[in-house]
């Protein structure tokens, strides 16, 4: 089976869930180092960016 290309989503909260959308997976829980600004789901590989200018943890 071969994947998808990588969904990118901004978000304004350095701890984001991931549930796969369409593609399904158990929910998890993501938080976003501050060094990096990013962090990637280890199920679908969606890539959630922080946003400039936002509270850490909101």
């Amino acid at each position: 089976m071969s994947k998808l290309s990588k969904e990118i989503k901004e978000v304004t909260s350095s701890r984001v869930a991931c549930d796969g959308g369409t593609g399904g997976h158990p929910r998890i829980w993501l938080q976003i180092p501050d060094a990096q600004g990013w962090v990637e789901c280890p199920y679908c590989d969606c890539k959630y960016v922080l946003k400039n200018n936002v509270q850490k943890g909101a």
